[in-house]
């Protein structure tokens, strides 16, 4: 069942983003996805850093961000919609990852995943069982996405011709 679920190479794809957005180029993108994605838990990396809840934080962006942009493609959004990704770091306990959709012109947001991860835990045995936690992640972005972006649409009003 996990393999039928993995559709795509998402260490490419975050690779790939992290490239795009300028925040590192090709070889130093690949190398921090290695270093902090792979390898036995806990990853002290982000810990023995001299900013350790800037170096988690961060992490959570570059590895989230990507899946909610993936997410974003996949459905038809609203011009006035946006979708931001609040992070609450805990550099002792779980940190929490919050994707919210802003359907715009002062609606209610809502959440469309809220996960639990420490930073420092969050290492994979290979691309393989990275690759479907991401793609898991991924379709409970895009099914939440897809059910809130239709029930906002329920909610315009008709327009009314006289």
């Amino acid at each position: 069942m996990a393999t039928s679920m993995t559709a795509r190479n998402w260490i490419g794809y975050l690779c790939e983003s992290l490239v795009a957005s300028g925040a590192m180029p090709t070889w130093e993108a690949a190398a921090y996805l290695t270093d902090n994605l792979f390898g036995e838990a806990p990853n002290l990396r982000l810990h023995e850093t001299k900013a350790p809840y800037e170096a988690a934080s961060q992490f959570f962006q570059r590895v989230y961000s990507p899946l909610v942009e993936a997410a974003e493609r996949a459905v038809d959004l609203p011009a006035s919609s946006m979708i931001h990704i609040f992070t609450d770091i805990s550099l002792t306990g779980n940190s929490a990852v919050l994707v919210v959709y802003f359907p715009g012109e002062n609606r209610p947001h809502q959440l469309l995943l809220l996960d639990g991860a420490q930073a420092w835990n969050l290492v994979f045995a290979d691309a393989d069982a990275f690759n479907v936690w991401a793609e898991e992640r991924y379709r409970w972005i895009k099914e939440a996405l897809e059910v809130a972006v239709a029930r906002t649409r329920q909610a315009e009003p008709l327009a009314v011709t006289i």
